[in-house]
């Protein structure tokens, strides 16, 4: 096992012009979180001594993003070795291993990693084998040892070789700076190529390690938009099935999406068609039915939310409640045990225990200007078509009756009505038919 320091370089200038956004590219977002981000979670794990991103001249953002590893500009975008050569500097006197990830490949595993590093002897690269290899640079393997071969420059045999590049090396960290130095730019590109590397150090008597990956979803790169897609899918794949093996019940997998950071706890049953947004706290015993969207809550033990409901951010939904189907609830605290469970809208509520919150009912929290305040107590009775109008106050055990409008406070275990009276003329609806009825001949 390979015990020597370790340092990470990041390349990460690349623009991404292929996918059509003003961000860089290794910024765009994956169950949330900036691509990048992910490398940098993995290659913590491995306890390196040092992390340095490079990044292009014009990316603020980026460098901000990775904070607080180090970060060096590579002013002349002219390929990969050059962009290691720009990491050199800060790699001065560094004697250990020298770990190079593409930024824009953010899936590699640590355990491939980990793999790649053990068994590292010089200089090692991480292959893997495609049925369709076209747009990579093959591995190809001879009596003087390993060579990659761009496709632009490979020969029509050379592109029939079905082992390829990921892009990922792991270099000697004494030789890396004489080696990175010798790579020319004479090729189809006219960049310098780190591919280079097994042919020189062949040439001072080196040989190059393979260590090949057997997962391609694991290495593949992001230049486009539908790449971008294919890296969301097989992220959402990996949170899944890791929820599921800490014993989430997820009854259709390909149709739930998950943020990096939902907590979901064992028991909790997930129905087709669910959205997880940022920041959402799931506690065991949880039925979450379908096509129901959830961001910025925390839900209880034993609460049933949806199907189709809609959980906004800042709300918390007590234990045992009921969240039915077309509710929308922002930045609410339900109680234990509280229901509402069709067609409502709860916004800025402070909700009791045991509430019942009828069909239709709803807080009318925005005057226009600004948003206020509604506080139910325990055990009232919200009935149907109500609209309680903010700031107002529901005492404990009150019952508000059916279509009612509140625009004061409801006193504990009293009935409140707010109903215009009930006006009946006979006859009035036949005579209207008639006078329709004429109009029309």
């Amino acid at each position: 096992m390979n015990t020597k320091p370790l340092a990470i370089v990041i390349l990460a200038a690349g623009k991404g012009t292929r996918m059509q956004s003003p961000l860089p590219k290794v910024l765009h977002s994956l169950a949330g979180r900036p691509m990048i981000g992910w490398l940098l979670e993995t290659v913590q794990a491995l306890a390196p001594e040092k992390v340095i991103v490079v990044i292009g001249p014009d990316m603020p953002e980026l460098e901000a993003a990775v904070q607080p590893f180090q970060t060096v500009v590579q002013k002349d975008r002219n390929g990969t070795a050059g962009a290691v050569k720009c990491a050199l500097p800060l790699l001065e006197g560094f004697e250990g291993d020298v770990l190079v990830l593409l930024g824009d490949t953010p899936l590699v595993s640590l355990t491939t990693l980990k793999n790649l590093t053990a068994q590292h002897a010089g200089l090692s690269v991480l292959s893997v084998i495609l049925p369709d290899p076209c747009g990579y640079g093959r591995i190809v393997r001879g009596h003087h040892g390993v060579q990659i071969i761009e496709e632009k420059d490979a020969s029509a045999q050379e592109r029939m070789i079905c082992e390829v590049n990921t892009g990922v090396f792991c270099i000697d960290g004494k030789r890396i700076k004489g080696w990175i130095e010798q790579v020319d730019n004479k090729n189809v590109q006219g960049e310098y190529y780190i591919t280079d590397l097994p042919k020189i150090a062949q040439g001072e008597g080196t040989g190059t390690h393979v260590y090949s990956t057997h997962d391609f979803c694991e290495v593949r790169g992001c230049n486009t938009l539908a790449d971008l897609a294919m890296l969301e899918q097989t992220l959402q794949n990996r949170l899944r099935k890791q929820a599921m093996e800490a014993g989430v019940r997820i009854l259709d997998p390909s149709s739930v999406y998950l943020w990096h950071d939902t907590q979901i706890a064992p028991g909790v049953v997930i129905e087709p068609s669910v959205f997880f947004g940022p920041g959402v706290v799931v506690e065991s015993g949880v039925h979450i039915k379908a096509f129901s969207h959830i961001e910025g809550a925390h839900i209880k033990a034993g609460a049933s939310v949806g199907p189709f409901a809609r959980i906004r951010p800042e709300t918390q939904i007590g234990a045992g409640a009921r969240i039915g189907n077309f509710v929308e609830v922002k930045k609410s605290s339900i109680g234990a045990g509280a229901k509402i469970n069709h067609l409502a809208y709860v916004g800025d509520t402070i909700m009791g225990a045991d509430v019942n919150f009828s069909c239709g009912a709803i807080t009318v929290n925005y005057d226009g200007f600004n948003k206020h305040q509604t506080v139910i107590g325990d055990g009232a009775m919200i009935g149907s078509n109500v609209s309680l109008v903010a700031p107002v106050t529901v005492g404990q055990g009150a019952f508000v009756a059916a279509g009612s409008t509140i625009t004061e406070t409801v006193p504990a275990d009293s009935l409140s009505i707010e109903r215009g009276s009930t006006r009946i003329i006979q006859g009035w609806s036949a005579k209207n038919r008639g006078i329709k009825a004429a109009r029309k001949k």
